[in-house]
């Protein structure tokens, strides 16, 4: 079943919710994110770089990586009280305004 960000975020907020520990502080959720994007840069040079993993190290894919890093991130806002949602929609609408002839469009779009 598909979820929306709101959705995920809802989620999110009721695992975090039933521990008494709730949400790490920004701060240490911003370090948790550098950690996590990390543990991502390296699974890709694993698979697209020259870097190939040794034998000893667990197996992990960049999608686990990159959920890894969204969990984070909706901490994050949800900590915040950010609507992801809306933050997206505000992004989206900034490349297509002040990015829209940035790039080289494909023929008939």
């Amino acid at each position: 079943m598909d979820k929306t960000i709101k959705e995920m975020q809802k989620e999110v907020d009721e695992y975090i919710s039933q521990f008494k520990e709730g949400y790490f502080s920004p701060l240490a959720m911003m370090a948790r994110l550098t950690e996590e994007l990390g543990e991502l840069a390296r699974e890709v040079n694993h698979h697209h770089g020259e870097k190939p993993k040794k034998a000893t190290e667990e197996a992990k894919t960049i999608a686990e990586e990159l959920g890894d890093l969204q969990f984070v991130i909706v901490c994050l806002a949800n900590s915040l009280n950010i609507d992801l949602e809306a933050a997206h929609k505000q992004v989206m609408e900034k490349f297509n305004t002040r990015d829209k002839d940035r790039w080289t469009r494909k023929e008939g779009e």
